[in-house]
């Protein structure tokens, strides 16, 4: 009878074991007798969740076919079933549950790695058995044996469970029943593909909607201001009047009445010369989207590839827990960065004074709750583990140990100056700013903007031209996926309702930190969106469902606050899923009442061909059928009769177009194509082939 440790995934329970002296068994890892674990203990693994929810089907037949009449979905109960393909890990798993003295969760410390460790639980049917919680944010060696020295009751962990079952449930309730009306009344319209909606994505959509929008119905205007340029012995400066006006006019006339003439050299003065010094501090901690949105911004990393390459770090135990939304970390860490600053200085070789004392900017435990910011850990990548990174790891490596060493240097400092020009009664402003200490930035090399400008004082004489300069405005840009998660985060400005607003900004706006990154890639494999050279654009189906759900409480980014606050408080222990499944439930029988009427008067454009149909194109494997476009890859209409030929719609990163198919099926061979992205967030080029069984592979 020993204590059973669950792990979250595999890589995960090798970094516990790395910890103790093991022997590995099938599915399992035996620790042998040790100070912590006298008898020693038993470590293994889930793949992941390996449970999860059934299908609609699954609870009552009349649910298999999508029709209006079989709505609404609800369960009375909610049943779990082992997922596909990963039954034998939960046999052992099940197994060494029932077998053991008391169990230890050691999956993910957030709610999701909550939920998986009580699902397999309840699934297994284990009851009664003593349960702790190993609770840390670093796998290196020291920190998970801390930690299994002090193990946390499971009080916590099963709020966290509740919240994440609740929202779980909630999830699959407004995805059953809502994507199946959307998608059966947008069939009755002739538009034939099936529509997923989701609690957060949908929302998430469309935000990206209302920018495409905006640019659509943009209109260039255009402005005039006045601009003057003065010269002083042998240099000259310009300036900028405050008046800006879509009227020229207005200006001719504030021209006449000044007795000024444009391009016409006139006397002016030097009316103020006023000058101040600046200090920008180092940036803050990185949480995870806040590298995320580095990262999108320096490397075009997609959100996703960023958050897998951090665990890949966290994994090799070369940084802390990267999902993390606090950008704190408390005076224990501090105290070990500060032992490791100077190491961490080599490593950059940026060598500068270390100012060791803490400050609140970045050491603060009230800011820290589960996790603190993501900072390297007490282990130095050798030679050897630097050149086994990936370029995007080696790079979230370095923009980490370069932020956390901001810490420790100088704030930048710059002198700003304005000059302001008199001309006739006119004030023209001209402003430029010189670096002094460029401080923290040496971290971040880069050449550092000089508005240098002449040197003036007060009542010098000028010779001073003005004219009048004309602009036109611009439209928004595209967001980029790091502007999306910032958007997500922050989407409580665009909301227009003060309780709202104050709401989403008190939950961080649209997901979690955790989540944000998956709820984008959904998007793109519904094919509701496409990010092309890192600018994400609606597609028509994603338009077609945003202009259905116009109006809604799915399109509401408030909706989602308020549910999101509420299943927060189920991980506080102020309120329970009964509830909240209550709401959810009303809520859905609201949506299939209100939906048709809202549907019947719309109307939308048909999808683009490729999106629905691929026309004729020859199977290559069976000679017989033709590939059409599924939900989400490419297959054979004779797949009945065992024809097994498919291809992916998304491949590293680019959309599959069905002429990219007909090309590979009937030439085997694409030309040069752009817009691939490789596993470490970098694009690139290549042709496309297609193999004798049938697999498409890159040529370079």
């Amino acid at each position: 009878m020993k204590p059973v440790i669950v792990a979250e995934k595999p890589s995960q329970a090798k970094a516990y074991a790395d910890a103790f002296k093991t022997k590995k068994q099938k599915g399992y890892i035996d620790i042998l007798p040790d100070p912590i674990f006298p008898e020693g203990a038993t470590l293994t693994w889930g793949i992941g969740h390996l449970v999860e929810l059934r299908e609609p089907k699954e609870y009552d037949s009349k649910w298999t076919r999508w029709t209006l009449s079989s709505l609404p979905i609800l369960p009375k109960e909610f049943h779990y079933k082992v997922a596909k393909g990963k039954y034998e890990q939960f046999a052992i798993v099940k197994r060494l549950m029932k077998e053991a003295s008391y169990l230890i969760n050691a999956c993910d410390i957030d709610r999701e790695g909550s939920n998986i460790f009580y699902s397999i639980l309840a699934v297994a049917g284990v009851k009664n058995k003593l349960i702790k919680r190993l609770w840390i944010n670093s796998l290196e060696v020291s920190e998970v044996r801390k930690g299994f020295q002090e193990l946390q009751p499971n009080d916590r962990d099963l709020l966290l469970y509740e919240e994440a079952r609740t929202r779980q449930k909630s999830d699959w309730l407004v995805g059953m029943n809502a994507s199946r009306i959307y998608t059966i009344l947008l069939k009755k319209k002739g538009i034939a593909s099936v529509f997923s909606i989701g609690r957060v994505q949908s929302p998430t959509l469309f935000l990206i909607y209302q920018r495409a929008l905006e640019m659509e119905n943009f209109k260039p205007e255009p402005f005039y201001e006045l601009e003057g340029i003065f010269r002083t012995g042998e240099t000259e400066y310009k300036g900028k009047a405050k008046e800006k006006t879509s009227d020229r006019k207005k200006l001719e006339e504030l021209l006449a009445k000044a007795t000024l003439q444009e391009n016409v050299a006139v006397p002016g003065t030097v009316a103020e010369v006023e000058e101040k010094e600046k200090r920008i501090p180092p940036p803050q901690l990185h949480a995870l989207s806040s590298l995320q949105m580095t990262a999108n911004r320096k490397w075009k990393a997609s959100p996703s590839a960023v958050l897998k390459a951090a665990q890949s770090l966290y994994e090799k135990k070369l940084i802390t827990y990267p999902r993390t939304d606090t950008r704190h970390i408390t005076p224990s860490e501090f105290a070990y960065i500060k032992e490791l600053a100077p190491e961490l200085q080599k490593r950059v070789q940026v060598d500068f004074p270390l100012n060791t004392a803490p400050s609140k900017r970045f050491v603060d435990s009230s800011k820290v709750q589960e996790h603190y910011a993501i900072v390297p850990t007490r282990k130095l990548p050798t030679e050897k583990t630097v050149a086994g990174l990936t370029g995007l790891e080696k790079n979230l490596y370095d923009e980490i140990v370069r932020t956390t060493l901001g810490m420790f240097h100088r704030p930048y400092l710059y002198r700003e100056t304005t000059i302001v020009t008199d001309v006739n009664g006119i004030s023209f402003f001209t402003k430029g700013t010189v670096p002094l200490d460029i401080g923290w930035k040496q971290l971040f090399p880069q050449k550092e903007k000089e508005d240098w400008l002449p040197q003036v004082t007060a009542g010098m004489p000028v010779e001073a031209k003005v004219h009048i300069e004309e602009g036109v405005t611009k439209p928004p840009k595209p967001y980029t996926e790091g502007q999306l998660i910032q958007v997500m985060k922050t989407c409580g400005k665009l909301v227009e309702d003060e309780e709202d607003a104050a709401l989403l900004k008190e939950i961080e706006g649209l997901g979690t930190e955790a989540t944000r990154s998956g709820i984008i890639e959904t998007l793109k494999k519904q094919a509701y969106i496409e990010v092309t050279k890192n600018e994400v654009a609606i597609t028509e189906k994603g338009r077609i469902l945003c202009q259905s759900v116009n109006g809604t409480l799915l399109a509401s980014p408030a909706m989602t606050a308020k549910w999101e606050s509420y299943l927060q408080k189920i991980g506080r222990g102020e309120a329970k899923e009964e509830q909240f499944l209550q709401q959810i439930e009303a809520f859905i029988q609201k949506t299939i009442e209100t939906v048709p009427q809202t549907l019947e008067g719309k109307t939308f454009a048909s999808l683009p061909e490729k999106e629905q149909s691929t026309g004729k194109i020859p199977c290559p494997h069976c000679k017989e059928g033709t590939i059409v476009l599924k939900k989400s890859f490419y297959g054979c209409s004779n797949y009945k009769n065992g024809c097994t030929q498919t291809f992916p719609l998304r491949l590293a990163g680019k959309k599959l177009s069905p002429a990219v198919i007909e090309t590979l099926c009937t030439k085997r061979k694409t030309g040069k194509l752009k817009g691939f992205t490789s596993k470490q967030g970098k694009t690139f080029s290549a042709a496309l082939q297609l193999s004798d069984d049938g697999k498409i592979n890159f040529s370079f």
